[in-house]
């Protein structure tokens, strides 16, 4: 089996021995999966990084997805989501080994990105239909993290820097951690939220566009924004057209999703810098969050 150099590398570097192991497996499970679900396999898709991925046929003709991700909680917590969203706003999911960490999943067929839409304002309404096709209330014994949760990551960020943050800058990030946590005070009842609903998560199928990689997480609906905020941006060093590109989308979610998009915009500013501190934490570079950093910053000094 030929995998994508990136998956190698990133399983690798991230899990060591057990990662070459797993890797050097996939090879039987993958056939076992085909005989198990009746599927005729093709190679596996070629932006692979953290999970194995790739395209089938199930016997009765169903374009298909076998995935088959490295073990850990996220596997879990995914797969809850798609079950619970039901096909709606997010693909479908058809079969699971909860044991072996592997999902059949419903291919969206012909799977554009929403990444390579040439409108950003069509793109946004699109990604914001999807939103609320698939937001669904979290049911009070839920096993999803929590946006809460997610916010602790600023005391892991503390603990780290003796009390600083680090490369980030001190002065927006306290405010960031400061908003993140009044907006947690102050949040309505949860819905089970996507998590990382970006550009390249959405895809098209014949029947609309759907949601895949879900992380599954509780929390308010205006929380979801951030990613899509963050992604396709024109140069952030223009200011302008920046801010231009992201009211405009805080704008067209509000009219589709009925959201505050004061209130949205908070969020995407509150994390923004948390996922600043995650790719630090994960040992990035800070340069690679100047974009993420500048969204921020741009959007702190407005008002909607």
């Amino acid at each position: 089996m030929i995998l994508p150099g990136a998956i190698e590398q990133t399983i690798t570097a991230m899990h060591g021995e057990a990662g070459r192991a797993w890797l050097d497996d996939l090879p039987r499970r993958v056939a076992g999966y085909a005989r198990r679900w009746q599927l005729t396999m093709m190679p596996p898709f070629g932006n692979l990084s953290f999970n194995y991925a790739a395209p089938g046929l199930r016997a009765d003709g169903i374009p298909v997805v076998l995935k088959i991700c490295y073990p850990g909680p996220e596997v879990q917590t995914e797969m809850a989501a798609l079950r619970i969203a039901g096909g709606n706003g997010m693909v479908r999911l058809l079969a699971k080994d909860v044991a072996g960490a592997t999902m059949l999943l419903q291919r969206a067929v012909p799977g554009d990105m929403l990444i390579d839409h040439p409108d950003d304002e069509a793109a946004t309404q699109i990604a914001a239909g999807v939103m609320v096709a698939s937001w669904r209330t979290a049911p009070e014994d839920h096993p999803f993290p929590t946006v809460a949760g997610w916010g602790r990551g600023f005391e892991r960020m503390r603990a780290r820097f003796d009390g600083g943050t680090g490369p980030l800058p001190a002065d927006l990030t306290g405010r960031a951690e400061r908003l993140f946590a009044d907006l947690v005070a102050s949040s309505p009842a949860p819905v089970v939220l996507h998590g990382d609903l970006h550009h390249y998560n959405i895809l098209r199928d014949a029947d609309g566009w759907l949601a895949i990689d879900p992380k599954g997480v509780a929390g308010e609906p205006a929380y979801e924004i951030g990613a899509l905020m963050r992604n396709r941006l024109p140069a952030m060093a223009d200011e302008a057209a920046g801010l231009e590109v992201l009211v405009r989308r805080l704008r067209i979610v509000a009219g589709v999703t009925g959201l505050d998009p004061e209130r949205m915009r908070q969020w995407t500013v509150a994390q923004a810098l948390l996922s600043a501190w995650w790719t630090i934490e994960d040992g990035g570079d800070i340069a690679s969050t100047e974009d993420v950093i500048r969204t921020a910053e741009i959007l702190e000094r407005v008002t909607l």
